[in-house]
């Protein structure tokens, strides 16, 4: 028994495949070996058993498949280790200032929440004393303190907006430069998604058209077409073979005779058993 796997697509690559047999499906016309789309069955019924037919078409283009998904998700990882970074540690020369970037950061995080916490209480404390007839004379310094933290929350505050500003415009010109020229995909990665792409297309989609379109057993209900699954990578598990007792070679069949089993000789009482 043996066991051959199947490329699944990945969700985010289901879309593409979807795309690129409505394209194939789109300019039949323009292949002569397509020719026999409508006559008996159409572009919809086509388009159904390929979509059922997922697996074995993508099986024919699995090795580029596999490049694909390990070129993109390479490319992947180190934009995400980079922004992560980016939020945890300065970029450019403030890196390098060691431990005094992270406290810095801290302080400007806990300063505006520390300093308007402080002027909420001053502030509330120093007004109910002023309300006392007469108001005692710790009132006024107490107002005069949550002003002067209200005041330090609000310049803390602005520095901390100033601060995300000139981070946010240094990650995306940063962002900006590692792209490649509109937006496009590295080339790497788009090199390999356009091998998968053409792979899929030539060794799987097309070659599944024309056998539905040649094979008259074709369901489109069922999804696949009786003789194209043999020509595709079978997928799951294969039991063994066997072969009815009529095949192979005429050799003797094995006999079997049952055992001979003698009763037990009885006699009278004085051959009583020990």
């Amino acid at each position: 028994m043996h066991m051959n796997s199947a490329p699944h697509l990945l969700t985010e690559d289901r879309a593409e495949y979807e795309r690129i047999l409505d394209d194939a499906l789109r300019n039949a016309h323009d292949r002569p070996d397509l020719a026999g789309i409508g006559q008996r069955l159409n572009t919809e019924q086509l388009r159904t058993m390929a979509l059922n037919a997922t697996a074995l078409i993508s099986a024919a283009a699995a090795a580029e498949y596999d490049h694909f998904v390990k070129v993109r998700e390479e490319s992947r990882t180190p934009t995400a280790v980079s922004a992560i970074n980016s939020v945890l540690t300065p970029a450019g020369d403030d890196a390098e200032a060691g431990p005094g970037a992270g406290v810095g950061v801290v302080v400007t995080v806990l300063a505006p929440v520390l300093a308007g916490t402080a002027a909420v209480i001053f502030l509330l404390v120093g007004y109910i004393l002023k309300m006392l007839d007469p108001s005692p004379s710790i009132a006024d310094p107490l107002l005069a303190a949550g002003w002067f933290f209200g005041a330090v929350t609000a310049i803390g505050i602005l520095a901390a907006a100033i601060g995300l500003l000139v981070t946010a415009l240094r990650n995306s010109s940063t962002q900006v430069q590692a792209q490649e020229p509109g937006g496009e995909l590295p080339d790497e990665v788009a090199r390999a998604r356009e091998a998968w792409r053409h792979a899929l297309l030539e060794r799987g989609i097309m070659p599944f058209l024309r056998d539905a379109l040649a094979d008259p057993s074709a369901d489109p209900v069922s999804g696949v077409p009786p003789h194209h699954v043999s020509r595709i990578p079978k997928v799951g598990y294969s039991g063994p073979e066997f072969s009815s007792p009529s095949e192979g070679g005429s050799g003797p069949r094995p006999t079997f005779t049952s055992p001979d089993f003698t009763s037990p000789e009885f006699g009278g009482p004085e051959h009583q058993p020990d």
